[in-house]
């Protein structure tokens, strides 16, 4: 699988130039699949109407950028429905679309409903926005625990190596300073990048590139 782990979304063109890149075919020509779960679990967007504004496109910058079709997966009600329902149209997508909010919350369903381990094998290229893409990750760190699974801790997905603190220097987000940001990663065992909305990680069968027109800083254990 191809990840486009971003703080915003495609914010600009450098983002949306590699995202074609990965997709190898325009927009225009791709199905694309908008998971809105992490949005639930934390208490700033939803639920509500953060969740239909990421849905219907009108609210960021990854559903509405002109896809050939857009469906939604919610992985809430993955688990009450056969898996011949929805396994079979994840794998024909060429593109999942997975919202921020709350990364623990995102990882507990991506589990519960068997996403998690399907991930690994799709030829899709997956676009994270904030909490969509800090759930790559092994863990999260404290900083950002907010919804707690019933077993405690911060551990995620662990499909990358490294660790993401988005939304840096954010304007809405007086706390995400580039001072808070070597504190968390400080407490994180591997590498960790903290990145503004202006730059996405992209990590192909393994190598990653950071793609920017904004600033980031990569921290080494």
């Amino acid at each position: 699988m191809k990840l486009l782990l971003t703080s915003a979304g495609i914010k600009n063109k450098s983002i949306h130039d590699s995202l074609v890149e990965m997709l190898d075919k325009p927009i225009a020509e791709s199905n694309a699949l908008c998971i809105p779960t992490a949005l639930y679990g934390h208490p700033w967007v939803g639920p509500g109407i953060n969740a239909w504004q990421f849905i219907s496109g009108k609210s960021d910058h990854m559903v509405g950028l002109g896809w050939k079709s857009v469906g939604v997966l919610e992985l809430t009600a993955l688990p009450s429905i056969d898996e011949d329902r929805w396994v079979p149209l994840v794998r024909e997508m060429d593109v999942l679309l997975v919202a921020g909010g709350d990364a623990l919350y995102l990882y507990h369903w991506m589990r519960q409903s068997g996403l998690a381990d399907l991930l690994p094998s799709l030829d899709a290229v997956y676009v994270g926005m904030s909490a969509g893409s800090m759930v790559m990750a092994p863990n999260i760190g404290e900083y950002f625990v907010g919804w707690t699974p019933l077993n405690g801790g911060d551990e995620t997905l662990g499909l990358v190596d490294f660790a993401m603190f988005p939304h840096l220097d954010h304007e809405l987000l007086p706390g995400n300073t580039m001072a808070s940001a070597e504190k968390w990663a400080a407490g994180m065992q591997g590498p960790a990048y903290a990145i503004d909305d202006e730059t996405a990680i992209k990590v192909i069968d393994g190598a990653v590139e950071v793609v920017s027109e904004g600033h980031w800083k990569l921290f080494s254990p």
